[in-house]
């Protein structure tokens, strides 16, 4: 992306959308931490959900892949869903208050003395995850712990937005890479000195290969599972799980995933993911449009990840 793009000005449109972001925002964070996150679950479960056609696209996946539960099972999960992300923005946009709930959060799974050992002998970690409970909470938690740990992200179309969304990843942790060709170079050289990297694998990817997810073809991306080949990486699925409580976490880091063919490697997190999405339907974001097929199964398109 050329610098005249990235900083642009901002239209009309983009200003005034931008205030009503940051008017819900400010009115929320006028609440307490836990009322302000609870609120956040019930503006876009009862209000932006159903407006933006999230609702609605929910309720296809779900009767896409897990026909064989209940209607009425599904109409609840739909709100369930919807109130899930809508506390994950909310946390987001909390970035002091999510880091320190992140800190108290403890480590544990099977995978924790191996990423351990690849800290202390300087070996570069891949720790790939997916829209699932809060992925933040992870990355702030490995930090907490000594972890080295950079993330991708994509810039917003909205410049106003993407500063302000900038700034709170930014607390949470660093060092971020942007997404295009000079935020991956960063990324390879953070690699190359030993460092970790923390991804999400679980949208649809016009470069990737359609590999299972619930069943169902799903077009994944293996560029993460190529580069832990490529810099002898430990490849390790890790999940942050939302308690009962709607506000704390238990972080889970799974085994590494052995090394070998990229498609093999990537439809085994898949095969992980979706385990931790069964136990725990409410808390995947099935806003995305996964299992959308391409027009052109042999030559993939729609380069843009949603």
């Amino acid at each position: 992306m050329s610098k005249s793009k990235k900083n642009r000005s901002p239209s009309i449109l983009e200003r005034l959308e931008f205030a009503v972001i940051r008017a819900i925002l400010g009115a929320v964070h006028l609440m307490p931490y836990r009322r302000r996150i609870a609120a956040m679950g019930w503006v876009m479960q009862r209000v932006i959900a159903p407006v933006a056609g999230y609702t609605r696209r929910v309720r296809e996946n779900l009767a896409l892949v897990v026909p064989e539960v209940p209607e009425n099972e599904r109409n609840a999960l739909v709100g369930q869903i919807s109130n899930n992300i809508g506390r994950m923005l909310g946390e987001l946009f909390s970035p002091d208050d999510l880091v320190k709930l992140a800190h108290d959060v403890p480590l544990a799974g099977p995978g924790l003395p191996a990423i351990e050992e690849a800290m202390e002998n300087g070996r570069p970690v891949i720790f790939v995850s997916g829209h699932f409970g809060n992925y933040d909470v992870m990355r702030a938690a490995l930090i907490k712990r000594g972890f080295n740990v950079g993330a991708l992200y994509r810039r917003m179309n909205n410049p106003l937005f993407h500063d302000y969304y900038l700034n709170n990843i930014s607390t949470i942790g660093t060092p971020l890479f942007e997404r295009g060709r000079s935020g991956f170079g960063q990324m390879l050289r953070h690699l190359k000195k030993g460092g970790a990297l923390a991804a999400l694998i679980d949208v649809r990817a016009g470069e990737g290969v359609p590999l299972t997810f619930f069943g169902k073809p799903a077009w994944t991306a293996l560029g993460m599972a190529e580069l832990a080949l490529r810099y002898d990486a430990l490849f390790v699925p890790v999940f942050a799980i939302r308690q009962a409580d709607g506000i704390s976490y238990k972080a889970h880091v799974d085994v590494p995933i052995p090394h070998g063919d990229p498609a093999e490697m990537v439809q085994a997190y898949n095969d992980k993911l979706e385990s931790q999405v069964r136990q725990n339907m409410a808390q995947w974001f099935w806003f995305h449009r996964r299992w959308k097929v391409l027009k052109h199964m042999d030559q993939p398109q729609d380069m843009t990840l949603e």
